[in-house]
């Protein structure tokens, strides 16, 4: 008796269900900005920007006639239904609220066991401070924001004025320089879920935040936290290759690989040869959408969602839209490819470039779309945090 054939998925089939399941496609965008969030498992948030403008590109027009903005800001200061924390990678993203406990962990306290120990071994390095200096300036610290309830780094320091002191952080490497403890601690508070981000000061393009003291987490054994997170990200990004979950997640492969038996995850051919994974009842095809044109923010999580992107990105195309640490600019998407790259003027007006021609039909519809952004940003002009070639030339 032969062996079953593996599922096959292609290129196509994958390119349909990003359309679909991440609402690019028209007639699949979300209704709310929680839909958008649990669709991806998490929105990248180290730029603040990039949730406002991943929530726009996904969120239909009755949902968010104005834009996302003022949906977006009740769901992280007022709801809570949306979490900004420390993440994968040491990345700062915004999950669903059910699922901040899960990304605790799984991921997250190992990261801020790393981040403690780094601190602590340049915060004596060359200096007198010690752990035991740290740990009193620590409690000292969440007194005060326990008192205020809310409060900036700076406010903070008024109340622990130990809060402004210097040291030099990586001394010896390439990343030396001199940091506050400030920066440093509240960091490091917020990777361990006693401390959480607040509104920021000014608008919703603004990097600096006020801090608050983090509800309780539930606690989860991390193996199981694992598997549910890893549940929860083949839901969205399967099929994946393993190399794409050790990449997405930080884990080590033993991680990974107990994860993926631990949700039964089933083995499917991808194109290229490779070996791909995605969740039991997920091997059937997806009803292609209608054609698409989407413009996708700096480090928006779908083009960041996959280590490996030749199905949906033109090798080619790498360096003029990405920076040198891997980080994607924005981006011009038709029908699941990534075709070109888009910037602000100084005006406010978006302009793109397209890197291959998509035909009639693709350029009007990338017209339709930056119509579409330009409406809601109203005048707002958003820089990304990590600039990348061809979005620096777009701007100038």
């Amino acid at each position: 008796m032969s062996p079953a054939r593996r599922p096959r998925i292609t290129a196509d089939e994958r390119r349909a269900r990003l359309a679909v399941r991440h609402h690019l496609a028209p007639a699949s965008r979300a209704a709310t900005v929680e839909e958008v969030a649990a669709s991806l498992t998490a929105l990248h948030g180290t730029d603040p920007a990039t949730v406002h403008l991943a929530a726009g590109a996904r969120l239909s027009d009755e949902a968010a006639p104005r834009g996302p903005v003022a949906a977006m800001e009740r769901a992280l200061y007022e709801d809570r239904s949306l979490i900004r924390m420390h993440g994968m990678r040491h990345t700062v993203f915004v999950f669903p609220a059910p699922l901040a406990p899960v990304v605790q962990s799984s991921t997250t306290h190992a990261v801020a066991a790393r981040e403690r120990a780094t601190l602590v071994k340049h915060l004596t390095a060359g200096s007198t401070l010690d752990a035991e200096w740290l740990a009193d300036v620590e409690r000292s610290t969440l007194a005060a924001l326990a008192r205020r309830g809310e409060a900036t780094a700076t406010e903070l320091a008024r109340d622990e004025p130990r809060l402004r002191e210097q040291f030099v952080y990586a001394p010896g490497t390439t990343y030396e320089q001199r940091q506050t403890v400030s920066s440093r601690l509240l960091r490091l508070l917020g990777t361990e879920a006693r401390v959480v981000r607040g509104r920021p000061l000014g608008s919703w393009t603004s990097s600096q935040f006020r801090w608050a003291i983090a509800p309780p987490l539930p606690d989860i054994p991390p193996h199981e936290a694992q598997a549910a997170l890893t549940r929860y990200w083949l839901a969205s990004h399967g099929p994946a290759t393993e190399a794409d979950l050790t990449w997405w997640t930080g884990w080590r492969v033993t991680d990974v690989r107990r994860a993926l038996k631990a949700v039964e995850a089933v083995e499917v051919d991808l194109d290229g040869g490779r070996t791909g994974h995605v969740l039991p009842d997920d091997t059937e095809s997806t009803e292609p959408p209608a054609p698409w044109a989407a413009f996708l923010p700096a480090l928006d999580p779908t083009p960041m969602g996959w280590q490996e992107r030749d199905w949906y990105l033109d090798p080619a195309h790498r360096p003029a839209l990405f920076d040198r640490s891997g980080n994607i600019g924005p981006t011009v998407w038709w029908n699941g490819r990534a075709i070109g790259a888009w910037a602000q003027r100084p005006d406010g007006e978006p302009v793109w470039r397209l890197l291959t021609d998509p035909g009639t039909e693709a350029r009007k519809a990338v017209e339709a779309e930056a119509a579409r952004l330009h409406a809601w940003l109203d005048g707002t002009r958003v820089t990304p945090r990590f600039r990348t070639p061809l979005e620096r030339e777009l701007s100038a």
